[in-house]
């Protein structure tokens, strides 16, 4: 096992990347602390949305995917990650510690890594291009490789239950005060490091896309094609704080596999927001097989697409503390957990 963790500015590079990772609504809700051996990753319960994330369901989602970032980033940077996911039962905002050993160089992680910087959320329509299917056996595996199981949503009638599912949580939604209130605070922003900005929303009549505020950016696909985007969805056999951590790691594979082929994609949540919506997933489109816990857009931009711009991060001294040499640090990997 590994004794002391990489040097300071390798590890900068990592949690640069770390962070990169999609959030609802683009919160950010997590926290780092870096000992002299370890890292160790924290929920933010400052950034939690209640209206929204009323069990902060998506919050550990989001910060599972952070987990998996640092992962990849540091694989590609040379260091193995050895990962202690709730080390501290006492402490339920203490999510992961984190060891490293050097690892060898290897050519997928490291293309893994700089996926992490081209990744982008695409709201826009897709072209009609086919997603093939072993580009979607690619992503499956990723997902199963996090012990998350990922259904490509082909049956009819499970897409038709889905795109149900998304218009329900949509009308539920629009007659909810507060979440309306929520929704404009945290999206249509100019010049924050948070939320979703107004050049990353569209302005769309489709079910499955969230209306955020002030949409600033333009379809590049402006009427329906044949479409052959494809609905992955994310399960999990329980639903309890580590399988939502887990699927925040198999969100994260899913969508740098998806990056690294060149395609598009786009984490979707509303219609698992809502207790009942949710459960009609379960039962409609996944046969009550396990419980959903993300849905993933994945297709082609249009060549003639605006580039995306990455969406503001939190300074990153705002989200990482380095404790003093010899300071406490919290509960240490346990080497019989982690992977």
């Amino acid at each position: 096992m590994a004794t002391r963790r990489p040097d300071r500015e390798t590890l900068h590079a990592a949690l640069a990347l770390a962070v990169r990772a999609p959030s609802v609504h683009n919160s950010q809700p997590w926290l780092w602390r870096v000992g002299d051996t370890s890292v160790h990753l924290y929920a933010d319960l400052t950034q939690h949305l209640p209206a929204t994330d009323p069990d902060q369901r998506d919050l550990l989602v989001s910060c599972g995917a952070a987990l998996h970032h640092l992962r990849i980033a540091a694989l590609g940077l040379g260091w193995e990650a050895r990962i202690d996911r709730l080390p501290d039962p006492a402490d339920p905002e203490h999510l992961a510690a984190v060891e490293f050993r050097r690892a060898e160089p290897a050519t997928d992680p490291r293309r893994l890594s700089r996926a992490i910087e081209d990744r982008r959320t695409d709201r826009r329509r897709y072209t009609s291009w086919e997603v093939t299917a072993a580009q979607v056996s690619a992503m499956i595996a990723a997902g199963a490789s996090c012990g998350v199981v990922v259904r490509d949503i082909e049956n009819s009638s499970a897409r038709a239950a889905l795109e149900h599912a998304f218009e329900r949580a949509a009308w539920q939604h629009a007659r909810d005060f507060h979440y309306g209130s929520e929704l404009a605070r945290w999206s249509g922003r100019r010049a924050a490091a948070q939320g979703v900005p107004a050049r990353s929303a569209v302005a769309s009549l489709d079910a499955m896309a969230r209306p955020f505020a002030n949409p600033g950016l333009p379809q590049a696909v402006l009427r329906d094609t044949e479409g052959v985007e494809r609905i992955l969805v994310l399960a999990t056999g329980a639903d309890d704080r580590m399988s939502r951590l887990r699927a925040g790691e198999a969100t994260s594979a899913v969508l740098l596999t998806a990056t690294m082929f060149g395609m598009a994609t786009c984490p979707l949540t509303e219609p698992l927001e809502l207790p009942d919506t949710r459960a009609a997933i379960s039962r409609d489109v996944l046969d009550d097989s396990g419980f959903p816990q993300m849905i993933i857009r994945v297709g082609w931009a249009a060549t003639s697409s605006q580039p995306l711009l990455p969406t503001p991060r939190r300074p990153l001294d705002e989200v990482v503390t380095y404790l003093r040499s010899g300071e406490s640090e919290p509960v240490k990997v346990n080497p019989r957990r982690t992977s």
